[in-house]
């Protein structure tokens, strides 16, 4: 048994420290990057319930539920701010994966001081599928959400649709892994691939340099 709040806070105090001595693009990253450990442990909260109270088994809550509530903790602070303070397409990608990385940085370590991390293997798939999984998520979410905005289709149905993509994404790597077999090897190899081929709509929408639309 480990006690995951108190790993978050261990990681978290020198993070926090970090912002009294960077500014930017560095402070915007090492705070997304802590939203991204806490909805982590506030999506292993809201999991676990469901999984007592609904009688679904573990990978039944794992295909079907975590992706889910994982993805729409990690969804909030995105629109918030994106909403609030509209920032151009290169701070909301900043910030979407540094969400995504912290999240799979915290699930990582917890996952490792639970199993262990003996075999090789476990921990390359955990860092190159599992890891590279939470951040290709929060990407094609910045992604959906800029060329929502740029299309001036920025309402309910097209937050909702930018966030059904992230989902799908999750909860696909999730039912290719549940089993042993081919399908597993794919699902292994889909984020890799994934994040390949978002290289090509990044450089297209110019994320680095993109400036909000003007209405």
């Amino acid at each position: 048994m480990i006690y995951a709040e108190n790993i978050l806070l261990c990681i978290a105090v020198p993070l926090l420290l970090s912002l009294l001595f960077v500014r930017g693009g560095a402070m915007r990253f090492i705070t997304a990057f802590l939203g991204g450990m806490i909805a982590c442990l506030l999506s292993a909260y809201i999991s676990g319930y469901l999984y007592l109270v609904t009688g679904l088994t573990r990978q039944d809550v794992s295909i079907f539920l975590s992706p889910v509530v994982e993805e729409s903790l990690k969804f909030i602070p995105p629109v918030f701010i994106l909403l609030v303070f509209s920032p151009n397409d290169r701070d909301l990608m900043l910030m979407a994966v540094g969400i995504g990385v912290g999240f799979a940085t915290f699930e990582n370590i917890c996952y490792l001081l639970t199993e262990g991390a003996s075999s090789l293997l476990f921990v390359l798939i955990r860092g190159l599928a599992v890891g590279v999984m939470h951040i290709v998520s929060m990407a094609t979410l910045s992604i959906a959400l800029s060329i929502a905005r740029r299309l001036h289709a920025l309402t309910l149905p097209g937050i909702l649709g930018a966030l059904s993509l992230s989902v799908v994404f999750h909860g696909l790597y999730n039912l290719l892994v549940s089993a042993p077999g081919v399908t597993s090897y794919i699902g292994y190899l889909l984020p890799l691939v994934s994040a390949g081929f978002l290289y090509i709509p990044c450089r297209l929408l110019r994320l680095g340099t993109a400036e909000p639309p003007q209405s």
